[in-house]
């Protein structure tokens, strides 16, 4: 079994990773801001630049799997430099940009940065330094520290646009990421030991993982996860302005989501010392679908708009901590940045699904009610997929808890 790391305390590993995962998350939960004046800027409609945010998050997930197997082969800190670079050089292009193509390109950058900076790259770096038994919270920190993140990023950066202009903005933003690449100092150092790396190889890894069927439940159903959370916070804000309510409700309503998250993740990673996590999970998802219908069904003021995005932040991010729990769960942290890695690659598909859907759907109809219909129904099916998770250790870790 994978003993915590010693090399550094425990509170110096959760604030670095905190901070870079807080600003590099919120950041770039902040893209939806940008919707409507660059597509006007440039004369074109919603849906490349949709495409350009999806492939951001396609890119992430795939990154993801590659940044955490280097992440848990040779330490984070190399990884969250690349990563916090690249993501400057995306928002710096999107502020340059004179095409889709342009906004293209810019999310590749900011797919591969946030791939480095996300809590995917450095979940392994926290389970590793946490013992056993405060796994999961440590964890959970990484998700509140997202939620701070997005609560303190969204009035930061609306601020920007109106004091310096939509371009403007984009340059401090981007001087902001390349400022948390000398905190990745924290992480630096080897991820595994070498008795870990020999008793299981990366390919051997990925056998046992793809050959149990908790593991695929959870991976499908978080694909739902990335589904709801990329569209909601990319096309929250042009949906309030469509409805007519002031701009000033999607910057509210986004923040509500980044505080009550916090609250939630909390909660979350708190809750799996008592609660199975895999019936968490389909309480999550099921909870989410009651909150999208009710945009379908209560009239769009801005209290509801608010109420209803402070209440889906209490499940926003919480699926992180008891996804990535289960994941250490079943196969321990030796791989874990990786595997989990994988996980998220389906969150990331499902992030690119609901971004390219959003924009097409939106670009045909003129409306997102097609949209949450859909977010619904996903809800449920994720929290179907859930519940029958079998919540427990590999042979290979049953068998060394014993000796």
């Amino acid at each position: 079994m994978t003993e915590p790391s010693t090399a550094r305390p425990l509170w110096l590993i959760l604030l670095s990773a905190g901070l870079i995962v807080g600003a590099a998350m919120g950041l770039r939960q902040c893209l939806g801001l940008y919707l409507r004046p660059i597509t006007m800027e440039l004369g074109i409609g919603r849906e490349p630049f949709s495409d350009a945010i999806a492939v951001a998050n396609l890119l992430w997930g795939l990154g993801a799997v590659g940044a955490g197997a280097l992440a848990d082969r040779y330490g984070a800190a190399f990884v969250a430099i690349v990563g916090s670079l690249a993501s400057a050089a995306g928002f710096l292009l999107m502020c340059y940009a004179h095409s889709g193509t342009d906004l293209m390109i810019a999310g590749v950058l900011l797919g591969i940065g946030v791939s480095g900076t996300g809590i995917t790259a450095l979940v392994g770096a926290v389970g590793r330094a946490a013992p056993p038994d405060k796994r999961t919270a440590a964890i959970a920190s990484l998700g509140m520290a997202s939620g701070i993140g997005g609560f303190l990023a969204f009035p930061y950066v609306h601020a920007l646009i109106e004091a310096f202009g939509w371009k403007a903005s984009l340059i401090v933003v981007a001087a902001s990421c390349a400022s948390l690449a000398p905190l990745a100092l924290a992480l630096r150092g080897r991820g595994q030991t070498a008795a870990v790396i020999r008793a299981q190889s990366l390919a051997g890894a990925f056998r046992e993982a793809f050959a149990l069927p908790s593991f695929w439940l959870l991976v499908t159903g978080f694909f739902v996860c990335g589904f709801h959370v990329s569209f909601y916070s990319v096309h929250l804000p042009a949906f309030v302005q469509d409805q007519g309510v002031g701009v000033w409700v999607g910057v509210w309503a986004l923040m509500a989501v980044g505080l009550a998250n916090i609250a939630g993740t909390y909660i979350a990673g708190q809750s799996a010392r008592f609660v199975e996590k895999r019936i968490s999970l389909s309480v999550i998802y099921a909870a989410r679908s009651v909150l999208f219908l009710g945009l379908l069904f209560l009239p769009i003021t801005p209290l509801t708009i608010i109420g209803i995005s402070a209440l889906l932040g209490l499940f926003w991010l919480s699926t992180i901590p008891l996804t990535s729990g289960l994941v250490a769960t079943f196969f321990g942290t030796g791989w874990m940045s990786m595997l989990f890695g994988f996980v998220f690659l389906s969150h990331q598909l499902g992030s690119f699904a609901g971004l390219w859907l959003a924009g097409r759907l939106y670009d045909a109809t003129h409306s997102y009610q097609l949209m949450w219909w859909i977010c619904a129904g996903l809800g449920l099916l994720a929290a179907a997929l859930n519940w029958p998770i079998r919540e427990r250790p590999v042979a290979r870790m049953a068998l060394a808890a014993a000796e």
